[in-house]
């Protein structure tokens, strides 16, 4: 619940942002600016000889200026203007022109039409104030009604993209089923944005907002919902990657210690039922013999070799000094097993007593070679542990008995399987005619 509020916080936070960053685009400006400088003119673009004048209305409410001038010419006034500047028959104004422009009309057209209406300074004689003619909304209402609706569709948009089901899957195929909705929820979306309707005091929907052919507020809208949708589908994007990968780092992590525990627990397994029970037979056949010394010591190894079991079974690693006083533990409980049939030579450079590894690796090793291999006077066995180059070695010859036990691999599969969990890398095992050997790389903790 409290990863799924923290995500919503997020999805608030970014969308918030983001419409800041929609409505003060810079990207805006330079059409703002073009639209401001169409709609007001300049003295510049003003034709002085038709610099004042009298307004006359057509019943349809065109108007046309009868300059005071010799050439008595006339400037044409669309009913847009007449609307916008609640112009009255016989004003007399002082103006400034624009000639016909664009592409769709000929040479002969401009040069034939009369000249337009662009600006008006003056009327009645007092000065003229486009902005005193309406009561617009304020800046603070127009900012707050923009940023929250963008604010708005913007987490609605990252919502729809980002929403996965409990227990369900989210492939590329959904999430560009996801975009498509995004998509037609951007198409309505710029029909309901807020526009200022500046002519008539209040703000609207684009929807019900009717704009002469110049005036760019239906491309400003556009670019906006463009821009809010593809930083939406960015953004949600990303922080679907970056919850699979996190997702993902907690399921192996999971799998990892389930892995562990359960490897750990068929490790016991083992040991329990047929070690245990050997081991106790040993002990009694050192009691009836009533060598005291000799089975007392192999109490205290029996004791400390079954502590270190449950003390470092849920471990995943631990030095190679504590794993070779296990190992030799372990290893004196067989030979007092085998009597003077079972050997085993320890050859370590203390150099690597620091070096780590995965606890519990000899123990399966030194088992499997008691297990499979025959131990008798004539033939005995010999294992040998030892370093070479940074890699724990354990040999021993091969020695098959005539009745061979059978065997599940659990133990040397167990091993491998939990090697390359914990240290990332492979054991190597060598298995020929003439003698099994399994080599296990060891980790420097200096290097970490």
């Amino acid at each position: 619940m409290r990863k799924f509020k923290t995500s919503i916080g997020l999805h608030l936070m970014i969308a918030v942002v983001l419409s800041l960053v929609i409505n003060f685009s810079y990207l805006l400006m330079p059409i703002i600016t073009e639209q401001g400088m169409n709609q007001r003119g300049n003295y510049e673009h003003s034709n002085a000889e038709h610099s004042t004048g009298t307004l006359h209305l057509t019943p349809d409410l065109h108007g046309y200026i009868v300059c005071d001038c010799e050439q008595r010419d006339s400037v044409y006034v669309s009913a847009w203007q007449v609307h916008s500047f609640k112009l009255l028959d016989g004003d007399h104004l002082h103006f400034s022109t624009r000639s016909l422009e664009g592409d769709t009309y000929t040479e002969w057209q401009k040069q034939a039409a009369h000249p337009r209406l662009d600006d008006i300074y003056e009327r009645n004689g007092e000065k003229f104030d486009f902005d005193t003619l309406y009561d617009r909304p304020s800046r603070t209402v127009e900012f707050v009604w923009q940023i929250v609706y963008y604010a708005l569709v913007s987490f609605l948009m990252i919502m729809i993209l980002t929403w996965m089901p409990r227990g369900g899957s989210y492939t590329n195929r959904v999430f560009l089923r996801r975009v498509l909705v995004v998509v037609l929820l951007s198409a309505v979306g710029i029909y309901f944005a807020p526009v200022v309707a500046f002519h008539h005091g209040f703000m609207r929907i684009v929807f019900f907002f009717q704009a002469e052919p110049h005036n760019n507020v239906y491309l400003i809208v556009l670019t906006k919902c463009l821009f809010m949708l593809a930083v939406a589908i960015l953004y949600a994007r990303i922080f679907l990657l970056m919850r699979q990968q996190q997702t993902m780092a907690v399921e192996n992590e999971r799998l990892k210690t389930e892995n562990l525990a359960t490897r750990y627990n068929m490790l016991v397994g083992q040991i329990n039922p047929h070690f245990f029970f050997n081991s106790l037979n040993s002990l009694a056949m050192l009691v009836r013999e009533r060598d005291d010394k000799r089975a007392l010591e192999y109490i205290d190894q029996l004791s400390y070799t079954f502590r270190y079991i449950i003390q470092n079974g849920q471990s995943s690693t631990t030095t190679l000094k504590d794993e070779l006083a296990f190992a030799e533990a372990y290893a004196y409980l067989f030979k007092i097993r085998y009597a003077d049939k079972l050997f085993f030579e320890f050859d370590i450079d203390p150099a690597y007593n620091d070096w780590t590894l995965p606890a519990l690796s000899l123990q399966p090793l030194i088992g499997n070679a008691v297990k499979h291999n025959s131990i008798t006077t004539k033939n005995p066995l010999r294992v040998v542990i030892r370093t070479v180059d940074g890699v724990l070695e354990i040999e021993n010859p091969k020695h098959p008995k005539l009745d061979v036990e059978p065997s599940t691999g659990i133990g040397l599969e167990n091993l491998k399987s939990r090697w390359q969990i914990i240290t990332g890398r492979a054991i190597e095992i060598v298995d020929d005619a003439e003698r099994f050997v399994v080599r296990m790389p060891l980790d420097n903790p200096k290097k970490k």
